[in-house]
């Protein structure tokens, strides 16, 4: 591939989320993790999903590959990858579908790699359970990829234990593991936050030309709109357990329409003006466990109105390839925080 991406309208989605629910629920109480989630992700795309901690964005990922505790959590709604029904899968086919078809990036290599185990072992035994390979041959597969994703000295790596590589090193270790099997589809858990400036801009730029070259549809987590703005096509933006606003990456930064949105945009220095004033959104996010009847931002919204305590916003789509869940749809207001 030559790094453009293919046409879009087209293509078959490859991810489709519908009415994607997620509860947890103890002896205390119910906690309202995601409400309603929808999108899809078409090959070749990478969808960023934004928003603060708590919004629900991690544990979107882990419910589609179903790695939240069974006995305690209920998942409603329809996950589809590449035709294939997450939900309804059996345990041998959930095992193939990890790692194979779909594979993940975790927020903390750290406590994903497995300690006693060196990073070559962990990825020669992925190849070997997944693409049935000799020990050799996996060995070799495992050294190529340490190249493809610029890890220096990669012979030696190999025989490293996750604890001998420095946390960059360490990323990349669980980049190649992600990439062994050649997945249609990434996810990755914000996998720059633990990282520096200078090795997550390297981080940011190996994932784009690797998910190009590779074809792979990514949907990327993250709360950084910088880190957003290199990486994605679309952004979804996410707010207690619900997608607010969503579009191609370029209109959403450049006219960010939703109240929780433009107060992202105000409260970073990307983008800003040298002597601007960063402004903090006022507040907190909604208690999972007691979600308000409405609109959930609106007890931090400047431009919040009675009918926002009522009811929680309709979905309007201002243009083809937009949506924004606010009452002042079209009224343009823009939030002043």
């Amino acid at each position: 591939m030559d790094g453009t991406l293919m046409p879009q309208a087209d293509i078959a989605p490859l991810v489709e989320i519908e009415d994607l629910t997620v509860r947890f629920t103890s002896r205390e109480a119910t906690v309202s993790a995601v409400n309603g989630v929808s999108f899809s992700v078409k090959p070749g795309e990478v969808l960023c999903i934004l928003g603060e901690s708590g919004s629900g964005k991690s544990v979107t990922l882990r419910a589609m590959m179903r790695l939240l505790p069974e006995k305690r959590t209920t998942i409603t709604g329809r996950i589809t990858i590449a035709g294939q029904d997450v939900l309804g899968l059996n345990a041998r086919d959930l095992r193939a579908l990890r790692g194979g078809l779909v594979s993940m990036i975790f927020q903390e290599p750290m406590t994903a790699l497995d300690p006693v185990y060196t990073v070559g072992e962990q990825i020669i035994e992925t190849l070997r359970k997944h693409r049935n390979m000799s020990r050799e041959g996996a060995r070799a597969r495992a050294l190529d990829l340490f190249e493809l994703v610029k890890i220096p000295s990669p012979e030696r790596r190999l025989d490293s234990y996750p604890h001998e590589l420095s946390g960059g090193l360490r990323q990349r270790a669980m980049i190649a593991m992600a990439l062994s099997c050649g997945p249609r589809l990434l996810l990755a858990d914000e996998p720059t936050t633990a990282l520096d400036a200078t090795v997550q801009i390297q981080v940011l730029i190996l994932l784009r030309r690797l998910q190009r070259e590779l074809g792979m549809g990514t949907i990327f987590v993250t709360h950084d709109l910088g880190v957003a703005s290199e990486i994605a096509d679309r952004i979804a933006v996410m707010y207690a357990g619900r997608i607010v606003e969503e579009g191609p990456v370029a209109d959403i930064l450049a006219n960010p329409r939703h109240p929780y949105t433009q107060g992202l945009m105000a409260s970073t220095v990307h983008g800003q003006h040298r002597d601007a004033d960063i402004q903090a959104i006022p507040g907190s996010p909604p208690d999972l466990r007691r979600m308000p009847a409405g609109c959930s931002f609106g007890p931090r919204c400047p431009t919040s109105q009675p009918r926002c305590r009522e009811a929680f916003p309709p979905i309007s789509h201002p243009s083809a390839d937009r949506m924004v869940r606010c009452f002042r749809e079209g009224e343009e207001a823009k939030a002043s925080f």
